[in-house]
């Protein structure tokens, strides 16, 4: 249970420590969803009406907003600052664990040296979620093709847990490279090597842990999406700064717990000094 809900002991513990490093890019996050197209692609699930475009769907899903320019602005600033205050909010963590303290002390080299892993790790998960986004629109497009609303449905329902089980197969395996990157020192090939080693024993309680967060981001966004813009707007961001700083810490927490570290915010042994 520490795997799946380690992270959010954390969290609500330091929230007010780790508040500061999800909000900025937890706004451009919460502005990068289409409201327009999730509004009508849940609107028509739900009404019995489930056909919807590809483009649609793909708005619906997919990390990179394509609806507009602006749309464009906002996932761009989202991935950017998304990357900065990960490497902050790692940095930060990470030292509060191996110390015991939260001290700025030192956190600037450490983020320094994180940012461009940073950069690089939300890239490819960005990416991920972006093919993951396309081959679903894909496959749901062809479904609608067929007559029968009722194997509508179950196909598309069927096909989504599909698509969500392999890619976060796959987000797993990448999940653990950064913090192994920052806490070993090792460089990215060797780093991705015992990260993954690492995760392998833990493999099925990440995922449990992460389609966790998917389904109530799933259940609050779709029910959201009933009402205005600006009420899904603000249920996104609350959203989004939970989901951010939540996956980033258990980055740190199962990595500390897989890779047998003690935890000195845990265990306090430096009161003994």
């Amino acid at each position: 249970m520490r795997i799946v809900f380690g992270n959010w002991k954390y969290l609500f513990k330091n929230f007010w420590y780790v508040l500061a490093c999800g909000l900025v890019p937890a706004i451009f996050i919460a502005l990068s969803f289409d409201y327009t197209a999730i509004s009508e692609f849940v609107h028509g699930y739900f009404k019995g009406a489930p056909r919807t475009g590809f483009l649609d769907m793909l708005s619906a899903f997919a990390p990179v907003r394509i609806d507009s320019a602006l749309g464009g602005i906002y996932t761009a600033f989202a991935y950017i600052l998304s990357s900065i205050f990960a490497a902050l909010l790692l940095s930060l963590v990470e030292k509060h664990m191996r110390i015991g303290k939260r001290t700025m002390s030192g956190v600037g080299t450490e983020m320094k040296n994180l940012l461009l892993p940073s950069f690089l790790i939300i890239f490819l998960f960005y990416a991920l979620g972006e093919i993951a986004a396309i081959i679903l629109a894909a496959i749901m497009f062809a479904i609608f093709s067929l007559s029968s609303t009722v194997l509508v449905y179950i196909l598309t329902a069927l096909a989504f847990f599909v698509v969500a089980f392999l890619f976060l197969y796959v987000f797993e395996a990448f999940y653990l490279w950064l913090p192994c990157m920052q806490i070993t020192g090792f460089r990215p090939y060797h780093a991705f090597l015992y990260s993954y080693r690492l995760s392998i024993g833990v493999r099925w309680k990440l995922i449990a842990a992460h389609a966790l967060s998917i389904l109530v981001a799933i259940v609050l966004l779709g029910g959201m999406s009933f009402l205005p813009e600006i009420a899904f707007r603000a249920a996104a961001l609350v959203l989004s700064l939970f989901l951010y700083a939540g996956i980033f810490i258990r980055m740190e927490t199962v990595y500390f717990e897989t890779d047998k570290l003690d935890r000195e915010d845990v265990i306090k042994s430096y009161k003994d000094l």
